[in-house]
């Protein structure tokens, strides 16, 4: 039985299946990762930068570095991954897909429950009175050099609605802890699974489907591993569990 048929007939045999995604399912979309050699850490440390020390002891840094990330994903569109995943969730094959990405990609390409445990970058909120506004009028501000931006509604200090480094985890990460406690199967696509808290999830389910560039540390836990782009694996992988 060759990887995907093996795949095919876990998911359709899966109590509960959920998905699990990472950068790796967006490099295809145009936003770069973390770890490969043409991600982030080759140009520096998104520790340094991209933290809640950062933002609030040298803002004009933050806004110079860290900020760089979340300019990064304007006008980028889902890929066949994402199409895929959306896919399968509408078929009932998986529920929950719980992405470490704040790229919104899953919900463009049609995905509906998503739970995003380390926040989005489509919205920016107030500390002190939690107002919201989207990401274009926020970043307006930050282009015109109004660092910090201030709350229109209350003058406190805005902020993107990413989980930084040195945030406290959002409702989302309980909800996607609920929802591993029911499954029986994850699939994780594009995860080195070596992000914490996030990658203690995987241990959580009986079996699991790996689908990532490289190894991580719950290969030799996994059903199934593929090393390659996620897109046509799970185009694929979509098309054999609607037959």
């Amino acid at each position: 039985m060759d990887k995907l048929a093996r795949a095919t007939e876990i998911l359709k045999n899966a109590k509960y299946a959920v998905c699990l995604t990472g950068a790796g399912i967006s490099t295809e979309s145009g936003i770069p990762d973390f770890r490969s050699d043409r991600g982030y850490y080759t140009n520096f440390i998104p520790e340094d930068a991209l933290s809640v020390g950062v933002l609030e002891s040298n803002p004009q840094r933050f806004y110079k570095e860290g900020y760089t990330i979340l300019k990064d994903l304007e006008g980028k569109e889902p890929n066949p991954g994402h199409v895929a995943l959306a896919k399968m969730q509408e078929k009932g094959v998986i529920h929950e897909i719980i992405t470490q990405n704040i790229d919104d990609l899953h919900q463009a390409a049609g995905a509906k429950q998503v739970l995003q445990v380390h926040g989005d970058a489509s919205t920016a909120r107030c500390e002190r009175c939690n107002y919201r506004e989207d990401f274009k009028a926020f970043d307006e501000r930050v282009q015109s050099g109004e660092i910090p931006p201030k709350c229109p509604k209350c003058g406190g200090v805005m902020r993107t609605n990413v989980v930084l480094f040195g945030d406290a985890m959002p409702q989302a990460f309980d909800d996607a802890v609920r929802a591993t406690e029911k499954a029986d199967t994850m699939i994780v696509v594009g995860s080195s699974l070596k992000v914490m808290p996030v990658a203690y999830l995987p241990r959580m389910v009986e079996h699991l489907i790996i689908i990532n560039k490289g190894t991580t540390p719950y290969d030799h836990n996994a059903d199934v591993i593929f090393d390659g782009e996620a897109s046509p694996i799970l185009t694929e992988l979509e098309k054999r569990l609607s037959e």
